[in-house]
């Protein structure tokens, strides 16, 4: 049976979540319930999605929803950029890590389709 850690992109991804949950805790409290709420909830999404996906047949579907989450991530990663809640580096490191993170997910879906 397949393991989380098994899969380099289940590992990249947590590593992620782990820092993001810390930048968040930093943002100013007014952004709880708004812009660093949402980034939470989508970082832990994201990783429901992955568990799913190594544990189930039907992976295309939920392989589209973690790209979609990867999407709506960048467009929040820029919005704190922009207001300031990340430095540029910080900014930077997210980033590169969500692209790192949709290209493995773009090649799982394209083994997928072979």
């Amino acid at each position: 049976m397949p393991q989380p850690k098994d899969y380099l992109i289940f590992e990249e991804w947590y590593n992620t979540t782990n820092w993001l949950l810390d930048r968040c805790e930093r943002m100013p409290k007014h952004t709880r319930f708004t812009i660093s709420g949402r980034i939470v909830n989508l970082a832990l999404e994201t990783v429901e999605l992955l568990l799913e996906a190594i544990y189930t047949e039907q992976r295309k579907h939920l392989l589209h929803q973690l790209n979609l989450n990867l999407e709506k991530l960048r467009f929040f990663n820029r919005l704190c950029k922009d207001r300031h809640y990340l430095s540029l580096t910080q900014y930077e490191f997210l980033a590169r890590a969500i692209n790192k993170t949709g290209k493995m997910c773009g090649g799982w879906l394209k083994s997928l389709s072979e």
